[in-house]
């Protein structure tokens, strides 16, 4: 074993670069005096540009917690801490674990960053565990609903029968009532279902269906909301239902359209987005392409209190809201087995519809 290791050949400078944690060294003035290949990505620097530049100018003013490093610095502690946000000045939020130790050299005090991205890797481990939650969730309100809709339809057809029985018609104002409130829930129940037909599929350019949308959202924004495009054109035809595709993207739309109106978002805009992405894994299962269609806007960001549970059925931040609108996104995109992913955070809330691109046999 000893020789086998001694024949590998690679010096600690190419060591350090073949890494795929982010090495960063720092002094007490925040100077970078080192960094590997990867910090050089995670930075989307080159290393002739990060000379005389300080590590937190690359992140917004709030972006990275400077006292924690100053604290560290004065008491020679080292620390660590999981899932730390990181925002960067060209509007990148990235998930990461971090580790600094402290050190002297030369009569210097110094940092060693060492910083490992891991949103991909919790983006996976989130999808598995809530898309058995929702499956959980969604089997739960199926039987409910069920259980409510027989009871239902006896008192509907009882209040009825009564209302023929009556001769009073200050009386039958109330079993017009019972009716009425009957048929309210019973609509409920339905859309809390889903939808109940089988999807039309069809091969479809996707981006006819996204302008629909759009035409939809520039309508009811009446031109307060900038509405922007970035297209991937390149991007096939897909096998979908293109109804139910539309339906999906516009809760969507509709979701953010609210946001920023609430909360009166300065320069509000939605952007409309296309990528096509490569081994993506949905659901469990890899496909080698996927089409991307996300909706992004710079409102105030989804709640940290329903990040979780935002595609729960009657889960929602809104007044008048039925938390509806994303749980039959979920369920729409279901049907193509896709999936809907999230990020959000004050200023940026983007949602993405990971859709399979399937071959078209001729």
């Amino acid at each position: 074993m000893e020789d086998r290791l001694a024949a590998i050949n690679l010096s600690p400078f190419q060591l350090r670069n073949m890494l795929k944690t982010v090495v960063i060294i720092i002094d007490e003035h925040f100077d970078i005096l080192y960094v590997n290949d990867a910090a050089l990505a995670l930075l989307e620097t080159g290393l002739k540009q990060i000379h005389d530049r300080k590590f937190y100018e690359f992140f917004l003013e709030d972006g990275i917690e400077r006292s924690t490093f100053e604290d560290a610095f004065r008491n020679r502690e080292d620390f660590s801490e999981t899932e730390v946000q990181l925002f960067f000045k060209d509007g990148r939020c990235v998930l990461t674990d971090m580790t600094a130790t402290c050190f002297d050299s030369d009569g210097q005090r110094m940092m060693l960053l060492e910083i490992r991205q891991i949103d991909k890797q919790k983006k996976i481990t989130q999808e598995t565990i809530q898309h058995a939650q929702q499956e959980a969730a969604r089997e739960l309100v199926r039987g409910l609903a069920h259980e409510i809709k027989n009871p239902l339809g006896g008192i509907r057809g009882a209040a009825q029968l009564l209302e023929k029985e009556l001769t009073n018609p200050d009386q039958k104002e109330f079993t017009q009532m019972i009716v009425d409130q009957s048929d309210r829930l019973r609509s409920l129940v339905d859309r809390l279902l889903g939808p109940n037909s089988l999807p039309q599929m069809k091969w479809t350019n996707i981006h006819e269906v996204i302008e629909k949308v759009r035409a939809v959202i520039f309508a009811d924004t009446l031109q307060v909301i900038q509405i922007e495009r970035d297209y991937d054109v390149s991007i096939p035809d897909l096998f979908v239902d293109p109804d139910m595709l539309q339906q999906a993207l516009l809760n969507i739309a509709r979701n953010s359209m609210q946001a920023l109106k609430s909360d009166e978002t300065p320069n509000a805009c939605i952007k409309l987005k296309t990528r096509i992405e490569r081994q993506a894994v949905i659901k469990g299962k890899r496909y080698g392409l996927s089409a991307l269609i996300s909706i992004i806007d710079n409102g105030p960001g989804i709640p940290k209190e329903l990040k979780d549970t935002v595609f729960y059925p009657m889960v929602t931040s809104k007044h008048n809201g039925s938390g509806l609108g994303l749980s039959i996104a979920q369920n729409l995109t279901n049907h193509h087995d896709g999936k809907i992913d999230v990020e959000s955070y004050p200023g940026h809330t983007e949602f993405t519809l990971y859709l399979p691109i399937k071959k078209r046999l001729e």
